[in-house]
């Protein structure tokens, strides 16, 4: 095929030539199915020129005026409008048409957001499907695409959602229980699966107790889970605070195997707080007793 850039030229000078028989159409389907073959009557004799412009370039093929042309499946198969051009040296014929994907889902895009999100979120995962026939063409036609996320601690969420000009999308929720989902989308026999990490969620109740350990105190949380009691992770920042007289010490330490610990002086009358993120835990008076 030529180039895209020569389409009007090439019909210009096939238009162009003289044409006091001039036709008024081609006898030319208003649509054909990417990749389909299909024939072009040509009345008449002689020698002609037919041109075809499309989305990708010109067709320009030499012919015989009186045989139907043939049009191979494998020349036309770039969905979009076309213009045919037959011109000979009487006269030249015209005619538009379109090529449309084929019904068939040959290959999907499909986009799963986010790939890590807490757990328990009403519809905090999307996903997002774009559906093509074999020659790479969006299918704008009515598709319906299975959408599927399943954990091990719970039955599989399951949605069918019917392509909108060749896309369809979906929300999901993320499960109660950490650990990874499977995203599956499927449209016809072709499918795709993304991995969502679920991790847990904000802690849910802070508590901590107080020990004093020679002239130190020893503060221990319990335990840190979210509100579907899931560990928090470690790594979470827990901040200790005591406050008294005219003076504070405050100590930030990471979570680690479910715990968080610190040593702070033991101060007569002090008030102990922690605290992650927004969360507050217990306060203590620390009034000097063992």
């Amino acid at each position: 095929m030529i180039r895209i850039a020569c389409i009007f030229a090439c019909i210009l000078s096939a238009t162009a030539l003289p044409a006091p028989g001039q036709d008024a159409s081609l006898d030319v389907p208003k649509s054909v199915v990417a990749g389909t073959a299909f024939s072009i009557p040509a009345a008449g004799s002689g020698k002609a020129t037919l041109y075809i412009a499309g989305p990708d370039g010109v067709l320009k093929r030499d012919v015989q005026l009186g045989q139907p042309i043939a049009i191979a499946a494998s020349e036309l198969d770039d969905a979009g409008h076309y213009i045919a051009v037959l011109a000979s040296n009487s006269s030249s014929q015209t005619a538009q048409f379109d090529v449309i994907a084929a019904n068939q889902p040959a290959s999907i895009s499909f986009l799963a957001r986010p790939s890590r999100l807490p757990v328990d979120l009403q519809n905090g995962i999307t996903g997002a499907v774009y559906v093509f026939d074999s020659y790479g063409n969006l299918i704008t036609s009515p598709v319906p695409v299975n959408f599927e996320l399943s954990v091990a601690s719970a039955p599989a969420q399951t949605r069918t959602v019917v392509t909108n000009l060749g896309a369809a999308w979906t929300g999901m929720n993320s499960a109660t229980k950490e650990g990874n989902a499977k995203f599956m989308a499927q449209a016809g026999n072709v499918s795709a699966t993304r991995v969502i990490e679920q991790v847990p969620g904000e802690p849910c109740g802070l508590k901590m107790s107080a020990q004093k350990v020679g002239d130190k105190l020893n503060l221990v949380t319990d335990p840190l889970r979210d509100c579907g009691g899931n560990a928090v992770s470690d790594g979470t920042i827990v901040t200790f605070t005591e406050t008294w007289g005219g003076g504070q010490t405050t100590v930030d330490v990471p979570l680690k195997r479910d715990i968080a610990q610190a040593e702070v002086p033991a101060h007569m009358g002090a008030r102990l707080s922690v605290a992650t993120g927004v969360v507050m835990g217990n306060e203590i008076r620390w009034e000097g007793k063992e």
